[in-house]
C-alpha cells in the first residue's frame, strides 16, 4: 500500500530555520564582545549549543524541545532522540517529533507501535499546549489505522480520526486529512460522493493541490455534484498550473474530447518526460499513485494523437511506444483506455 504523507508539526523548524534563529540570538548577544566574528562552523555549533544549556539551566521551557530540534536540523539524530526521549513524558512537541521519528526510522530502527503511542498521546491530550498540535496527530492517528502501521487496519476507525483532525473543514485543522475524507468517500466500500465533494472542496479551499485536481474530476464527470465543463476546466487548470501531474492528465483528456488536438498534444509532451514520479509527489504533496495515473493519461492521449495524427504527424511507432508505457504506469486505467478504442468511444 502507498504511504501517505505524514503530517507535519506545524509550526516545527523547516530546514535550517531553527538553526538561522539560533545563529541570531547568539549573534546578537555576542556582537558587543566581537566573539562571533569570523567563527567557523564548529565554533558556532558549540557557541549554540551552550546558548541552549545555559536556557536550559535558567529554567526556559522552550530551550529543551529546540536544543532537540537543533540537533536534528544538524543531522545528529542521535543526540536529537536522546533529547527528545528525556522530555517527551511533558513537551508535547518533543512526543510529536519523537513518534514521526519512530515512525519513519529516522535516527533509529522502525518502531510502528511506539510511535502510534506517542501520537495518540498527543492526539489524546487535553493539554493547552498540545493545542496545535492535536489536529496533525489526529490525522496521523487515523493513517495509522488506514495503513496498518502499529495498530490493526481498521478503515472505520481511520474515518473516525480524518473526521476529528478535519474540523468540519477549519482552516487551522488538518487539510491532509481532509483530502484524505474525500478520498475515503469515493472507495466502494465507503461510497458518497456527496461527502467526498465536500471534503475536497473544503480542503482545496485551505490550499490543496490534490483536492483541486479531483474537484475539477469530480465537476467534469458529475461526481456529487451536477457536472461543470466550465468549472471543471478552470479547476484542472489552476491545479496544473501548481503542479498537479493527474490535473495535466486529464486537462489533457479534456483538450483532446473537445478536439483541441494542438493543445492536448503539446500539453501531453511536456507530461510525458516526466520521470522521477516520487519526487514529483514530494515536490507537489500529491500521492505518487495519482502522478503515476496523470501520466498515464498524458501517455495515451499523445499516442492516439501520433496514432491517426491530430495535432502532429501520424507515427504509428511512436504511438505504440507510449500506449505500451501508459500500460506500464497503470495497466487498469490502460486496459480502459484499450476498450474505448475497440468499442469506438475514442
Amino acid at each position: 500500500m502507498e504511504k501517505l504523507q505524514l503530517d507535519a508539526q506545524p509550526g516545527a523548524a523547516t530546514a535550517g530555520s531553527v538553526i538561522s534563529t539560533l545563529q541570531d540570538e547568539v549573534v546578537e548577544e555576542n556582537t558587543k564582545t566581537g566573539s562571533v566574528s569570523g567563527v567557523t562552523d564548529d565554533q558556532l555549533f558549540d557557541k549554540i549549543e551552550t546558548h541552549l544549556l545555559e536556557k536550559i539551566e535558567a529554567g526556559d521551557q522552550t530551550a529543551p524541545f529546540l536544543l532537540g530540534q537543533f540537533y536534528y536540523e544538524e543531522g545528529l539524530l542521535d543526540k536529537a532522540v536522546i533529547q527528545f526521549e528525556r522530555i517527551k513524558d511533558w513537551d508535547y512537541q518533543a512526543a510529536y517529533q519523537l513518534g514521526t521519528m519512530y515512525y519513519d526510522g529516522i535516527g533509529m530502527d522502525i518502531d510502528e507501535k511506539k510511535g502510534f503511542e506517542l501520537m495518540q498521546k498527543v492526539a489524546e491530550s487535553k493539554s493547552v499546549h498540545a493545542i496545535h498540535l492535536k489536529h496533525h496527530a489526529q490525522f496521523n492517528i487515523g493513517r495509522a489505522y488506514f495503513e496498518g502501521y502499529g495498530v490493526q487496519q481498521n478503515n472505520k476507525e481511520a474515518e473516525r480520526w480524518w473526521i476529528k483532525a478535519a474540523d468540519d473543514g477549519s482552516p487551522n485543522a488538518s487539510v491532509l486529512a481532509q483530502t484524505m475524507l474525500g478520498m475515503l468517500y469515493s472507495r466502494p466500500d465507503f461510497l458518497n460522493l456527496k461527502q467526498a465533494f465536500f471534503w475536497h472542496s473544503e480542503a482545496c479551499g485551505n490550499g490543496s493541490l490534490e483536492s483541486q485536481g479531483i474537484l475539477g474530476v469530480m465537476y467534469l464527470q458529475g461526481d456529487g455534484i451536477k457536472a461543470n465543463e466550465e468549472s471543471a476546466s478552470e479547476c484542472l487548470k489552476e491545479a496544473a498550473e501548481r503542479g498537479n501531474v493527474y490535473a495535466q492528465g486529464r486537462l489533457v483528456e479534456l483538450y483532446y474530447k473537445k478536439k483541441l488536438y494542438t493543445k492536448a498534444s503539446d500539453l501531453a509532451r511536456r507530461v510525458v518526460a516526466y520521470s522521477d514520479i516520487d519526487e514529483l509527489a514530494r515536490e507537489t504533496g500529491c500521492l505518487a499513485t495519482y502522478v503515476r495515473k496523470g501520466i498515464a493519461y498524458a501517455c495515451f492521449y499523445l499516442s492516439r494523437c501520433l496514432a491517426v495524427g491530430n495535432g502532429m504527424r501520424q507515427d504509428s511507432e511512436e504511438a505504440d511506444k507510449y500506449f505500451k508505457k501508459a500500460c506500464d504506469l497503470d495497466p487498469v486505467l490502460a486496459h480502459d483506455f484499450h476498450m474505448d478504442v475497440a468499442y469506438g468511444i475514442l
